[in-house]
């Protein structure tokens, strides 16, 4: 595990990426925010980045975040990997949100057990615009009754769309092209149903900059700043 020392190092780089690729952009860094992706990592990472001031972090297992979260407190938690309809009792009152939502299936599960629990649940909906077989999310054709559907649940919010690109390290346009498909289908849908999707989830670490290029309102990163854990 790498020291607290070396994070904060790895984070200055992160940050200064991010500004470098907002200024290319004529953005604003504050549009920006990053998500640190704590999976494979102990508790301790998440120490770390609540001394370095952030108040969530990304998970993409359930288990292992409420196993982090017994460790940790003062943390919101983004699930950002897929959830199946069988966890779902387990992630309510747990996660801050849910960042992969992506079928009308998960939606009314979502709904039936916050309405048990009298509770609310912050959610992003998974689009796979890129059209990757190796990755969830509902194609952009299907997003809009997705979106209808979910607006539609009362104890369900809304906050945006997330999506994951190809891995094609050498040709990082298709990238680019997928997080461009994705804004465009935000801005479609938000004149479609006059409804703000104020969050846009898109990039990582070696495609933030593309992400940022593109609109991205949320950089998910883990390797860059924590290394690359075997």
């Amino acid at each position: 595990m790498i020291s607290e020392t070396k994070f904060k190092t790895n984070l200055a780089e992160v940050e200064e990426k991010m500004e470098q690729a907002c200024v290319m952009s004529g953005r604003d860094k504050s549009e920006v925010k990053l998500l640190p992706v704590t999976k494979n990592w102990p508790s301790e990472i998440v120490s770390y980045c609540k001394n370095a001031g952030f108040d969530r972090v990304g998970e993409n297992r359930v288990q292992e975040a409420l196993s982090k979260s017994a460790d940790i407190s003062g943390m919101r938690w983004d699930l950002i990997g897929h959830l199946q309809t069988n966890k779902v009792k387990d992630v309510i009152g747990k996660f801050s949100r849910i960042q992969t939502v992506d079928s009308l299936k998960l939606i009314q599960k979502l709904q039936n057990h916050c309405c048990r629990l009298d509770s609310k649940m912050s959610i992003l909906l998974q689009v796979n615009a890129g059209d990757d077989p190796a990755k969830f999310g509902c194609s952009v054709d299907q997003a809009s009754a997705l979106l209808e559907f979910a607006i539609s649940q009362d104890h369900l919010l809304v906050d945006g769309l997330m999506t994951i690109a190809p891995f094609v390290p050498d040709d990082m346009g298709v990238a680019r092209a997928c997080f461009d498909r994705l804004r465009n289908l935000r801005d479609r849908l938000e004149m479609e149903f006059n409804f703000e999707l104020k969050e846009l989830s898109m990039g990582m670490t070696l495609d933030m900059q593309e992400a940022i290029q593109a609109g991205s309102t949320m950089i998910r990163v883990g390797s860059a700043l924590f290394g690359n854990r075997s």
